[in-house]
C-alpha cells in the first residue's frame, strides 16, 4: 500500500484496497492528478489517469465517496472536466466529488503550453465555467470566456445532475485564491502544509467571510507514516508529514476536530506495512475514536 522507497506506487491491489477501505468505514477515496514524474517532487500518486482510476474504483465499490485531490484545472479543459464529473455522479448515484487545484509543479505547464504564472486566474475561470455547465437548473448555459471558449446558449450540456443536486466542488490547497473566494465559491476546502495551530483561526475566518449562510467545511492533507506501535508519539514534520502510532494519531486528529477540522485526506506513501494491517489499524484506533 505504502511506497516509501519509490516514487511510483504498486497499483496491483488497488481494487482490493478500495473495497477494504469501504468495508471498514472510511468515508472517501481520493485520487491525485499527476501528469508527469518530476524528480524534484519524487511522487506520482497512483500514477494512473485520475478519471480512469475513478471509474475503476467506482465499479469496485458501492457506497464510498470517490474524489479527486485534485484535478489540475489550468492543465485541463473545463468542458471535459464537467462532462467527466457529472457523468461520474450519474453513474455512481452522486458519490463523486470534483476537487481542483491550480498545480504546484512549474515544469509541467510548458508541456501543456500553459502559463504557470497566471494559473490563479485560469483556475477561477475553469471553476466558474464548470459551475455553469454542471448546474441542472441552467439549460443551454451562457458563458463568456477569456482563456477558454464561450457558451452561446445554443447548445445544451449533457448529462445533467439530478434536479436540486449540486455538483460538489472542493478546492485543494490555496489554489492561489483569496480567503473570501475560498469561503464562498468552494463547497469545501482541503489545505496541505498548513500550521495545525491555525486551524481554529482559519475555520473562523471562513465563517466570517461566508455570505451564503452555508457550511463550508475545512480539512487538510497529511502524508502519514503509521508505525507498528499504536502508542508511538505523533510527530509532525513541515506541517504535512505525520509520523506515529494509531492511538497517538487519533488523539492528534481528535484535538484538531475540536478546533473545527472536518476532514483529513491521508496519504500512506511513507507507511511500510501491509495494506490490510494498515487500514484495520486506522479503522479500529483512529476512525472509531475520531468520528464517534
Amino acid at each position: 500500500m505504502g511506497y516509501p522507497d519509490t516514487p511510483i506506487s504498486d497499483i496491483s491491489d488497488l481494487g482490493d484496497v478500495a473495497k477494504l477501505a469501504e468495508d471498514l468505514g472510511f468515508s472517501a477515496l481520493w485520487i491525485r492528478d499527476v501528469p508527469f514524474y518530476d524528480p524534484n517532487f519524487g511522487d506520482v500518486g497512483q500514477g494512473l489517469d485520475p478519471m480512469v482510476t475513478m471509474g475503476y474504483l467506482a465499479a469496485k465499490t458501492k457506497k464510498i465517496v470517490i474524489g479527486t485531490a485534485g484535478m489540475i484545472a489550468p492543465l485541463r479543459e473545463p468542458i471535459h472536466l464537467a462532462k467527466a464529473a457529472v457523468s461520474a455522479n450519474v453513474l455512481t448515484n452522486n458519490r463523486f466529488i470534483l476537487s481542483m487545484s491550480s498545480g504546484d509543479r512549474p515544469v509541467e505547464h510548458p508541456a501543456f503550453k500553459k502559463n504557470f504564472e497566471n494559473r490563479a486566474e485560469t483556475f477561477r475561470e475553469s471553476w466558474k465555467m464548470i459551475r455553469e455547465l454542471a448546474d441542472p437548473d441552467k439549460p443551454f448555459p451562457v458563458y463568456k470566456g477569456k482563456q477558454y471558449g464561450d457558451l452561446s446558449g445554443d447548445i445544451d450540456f449533457v448529462p445533467k445532475m439530478d434536479k436540486g443536486v449540486k455538483l460538489p466542488m472542493v478546492a485543494i490547497g490555496r489554489a492561489r485564491q483569496e480567503f473570501d473566494w475560498l469561503a464562498n465559491e468552494a463547497d469545501a476546502w482541503i489545505w496541505h502544509g498548513v500550521n495545525p495551530n491555525l486551524t481554529e483561526k482559519i475555520v473562523k475566518v471562513i465563517e466570517e467571510l461566508n455570505k451564503d449562510n452555508t457550511w463550508h467545511p475545512f480539512g487538510y492533507a497529511n502524508f502519514v507514516e503509521l508505525l507498528d506501535n499504536p502508542d508511538a508519539p505523533a510527530e509532525l514534520y513541515n506541517n504535512i508529514y505525520l509520523r506515529g502510532g494509531s492511538r497517538s494519531i487519533a488523539e492528534y486528529y481528535r484535538q484538531r476536530k475540536e478546533l473545527g477540522l472536518s476532514h483529513v485526506t491521508i496519504n500512506l506513501k511513507p507507511t511500510n506495512r501491509p495494506y490490510e494491517d494498515t487500514l484495520k489499524d486506522l479503522a479500529e484506533n483512529v476512525l472509531d475514536k475520531v468520528n464517534n
